[in-house]
């Protein structure tokens, strides 16, 4: 069997051909393994904190309350504005969960909504917000007191 130069060259650009394409295929596997695995990472926790709003037209609320993560639980506070129809005061307990997060800090951030509502005495409510971090905040509570809002509103959570 007789090699020529011509021969030679067809079996190098075949085996290039073949290294190409097992290099991209081997990349795009890498890169799939590595979507998968940071998927995988995403995880979940519960959250439970009390907040105090106030306001007339324009309206702020404090709070704190607990991030429980992993095993682990993390103090965090709650601050916000709103601005738009406020008026009155109201006492409200949150609890829901936080998804999407890999640590603790990924629930810091701010999160913001347009809402309308009113409670006299005890009412209840239910709301899902998302950070700039993609943390997703699925969050029902218990409120007492007396505010009429239709707003505008953000709220900042920080761990202590």
């Amino acid at each position: 069997m007789t090699f020529t130069m011509k021969s030679t060259m067809r079996i190098m650009t075949g085996f290039s051909r073949l290294s190409l394409s097992l290099r991209a295929a081997l990349v795009a596997l890498v890169a799939l393994a590595a979507l998968g695995v940071t998927a995988a990472y995403a995880d979940s926790g519960f959250v439970r904190f009390n907040v105090i709003k106030a306001g007339f037209v324009i309206g702020g609320s404090a709070g704190s309350g607990t991030l429980s993560f992993q095993g682990r639980s993390y103090p965090i506070a709650i601050g916000g504005l709103s601005y738009g129809f406020t008026f009155g005061a109201s006492d409200t307990n949150f609890r829901g969960t936080v998804s999407n997060i890999r640590r603790p800090s990924d629930v810091e951030g701010v999160y913001a909504a347009a809402g309308a509502g009113a409670a006299l005495g005890a009412g209840a409510g239910a709301i899902v917000l998302t950070n700039q971090k993609g943390a997703v905040l699925s969050i029902s509570g218990r409120s007492v007191g007396a505010i009429v809002a239709a707003d505008l509103n953000g709220m900042a959570i920080t761990i202590r």
